[in-house]
C-alpha cells in the first residue's frame, strides 16, 4: 500500500512541476550564472572574438541576459515586460555571428555552467538540457557563414 492518503496523492497530481527556474534555484542562481559567463568571455581571450562583439562594459548585455533567461526558464517576464518579445534573431542580427562566435559563446556557457554546477542549482541533467537548448538557439543567431 502507498504511504500517502488518497488526499494527499490528489495533491501531490494537482501541483504543477516545477519550473526550470524554480529547479535551478531562481533568481540568484541564474544571475550567478549570467555573471560567471561574463567573468569568463571578458577575462579568457580564447573569449576574444566574443568578447569583441558587446560593448566596451558588460553592465547592460548582463541584465539583458539574466532577465531573458529568468523568464525563458519560466521564472518571471523580466525581458518581456521590458522590451517585448524577445525576437532574438532580429536583435542579432546588427553583429557577425559565425561558427567561431557560436561556438565560443557555447564553450563559454558550459563553463559557467560548469563551475556553478550542482551547487550552484545547476545539476548535471540541466547542464546538459539547458547546453542542448543554448546550442540550438546559438545556431540560429549565426548570420553569417564561417
Amino acid at each position: 500500500m502507498p504511504d500517502t492518503s488518497p488526499d494527499e496523492a490528489a495533491d501531490t497530481a494537482s501541483t504543477p512541476p516545477a519550473t526550470p527556474f524554480e529547479r535551478v534555484g531562481g533568481a540568484a542562481n541564474v544571475r550567478a550564472l549570467v555573471d560567471r559567463f561574463y567573468d569568463l568571455m571578458d577575462l579568457e581571450p580564447e573569449f576574444a572574438g566574443l568578447r569583441a562583439l558587446h560593448p566596451a562594459t558588460l553592465d547592460g548585455s548582463r541584465d539583458k541576459l539574466y532577465w531573458f533567461l529568468t523568464g525563458w526558464l519560466g521564472g518571471p517576464s523580466l525581458y518581456v515586460d521590458r522590451f517585448g518579445h524577445p525576437m532574438l534573431r532580429a536583435r542579432h542580427l546588427p553583429y557577425a555571428i559565425g561558427i567561431a562566435e557560436r561556438d565560443q559563446w557555447i564553450t563559454c556557457m558550459g563553463l559557467a555552467l560548469a563551475e556553478l554546477g550542482e551547487a550552484g542549482g545547476f545539476a548535471a541533467d540541466m547542464q546538459r538540457r539547458l547546453l542542448q537548448s543554448f546550442a540550438q538557439t546559438a545556431d540560429h543567431m549565426r548570420n553569417r557563414h564561417g
